[in-house]
Parts: structure tokens; sequence; C-alpha cells
């Protein structure tokens, strides 16, 4: 049987790629901090910082994955995202983005969330 983070692992690995392809650079992946986890952290090629969640479900039949990010994920993502600029200060825009993997199909959802940081 094949672990669920070594499934995520190969799923934050395909949306890496993906946003590699248009034009991301990765900074970090799986950046851990007290607060929780932020999956990719990257730089759009407008030069945005962006913290990226990544959700994957085989099926829809539950749902959409980006429904996932409920809440307490974003709080959580949100205090991570706070906890990794006070120890890499950074000028510019800042956003948080979700990409929603359903079996093979990738959607990005830029600015899935607002930052009140």
């Amino acid at each position: 049987m094949i672990s669920r983070r070594r499934t995520g692992s190969g799923f934050e690995e395909m949306a890496a790629g993906y946003l590699a392809g248009k034009g991301y650079r990765i900074l970090e992946r799986n950046y851990y901090t007290r607060a929780g986890e932020l999956d990719i952290l990257a730089r759009s090629p407008e030069q945005v910082l962006v913290a990226v969640e990544v959700k994957y479900r085989r099926t829809d039949r539950f749902g959409d994955p980006a429904e996932a990010v409920d809440h307490q994920k974003k709080r959580h993502m949100a205090k991570a995202f706070s906890l990794y600029l006070a120890s890499h200060p950074q000028e510019g825009d800042v956003r948080f983005d979700v990409i929603a993997i359903t079996g093979g199909k990738i959607c990005h959802i830029e600015n899935a969330f607002a930052w009140n940081g």
C-alpha cells in the first residue's frame, strides 16, 4: 500500500512542475513551521510571493479538492506564512493559491483567499 505522504509528495511534484512551466520559480517545498506546513512557496512571473496549497482527489465523487481548504486550513497557512515571512523578509505582494488536482486534471486557483498579515 502506498502511503498518503508519498502519494501527496507525487502530486506536489506535479504541481511544482506545473508552476515552473508557467514561469514560477519554486523557492521552498514542504516548508514546516510550528503552525503548520506550506506545500510550495514560489515566486510568480510577476514577482509575487505565493504560498501554494496542493490538494488531490482521485475523483470528484466527494467534492472538489479545493473545498478541503477550509477556514481552519486557511488559518494554519496564514500563521505558517507569517512565520516564513518573519525569517525571510520580503518586499512586494504576497498571495495564497490552491492547486486542486482531480485525477490528472490540474486547476490552479490564484489568490484563493485574502492575506490579512
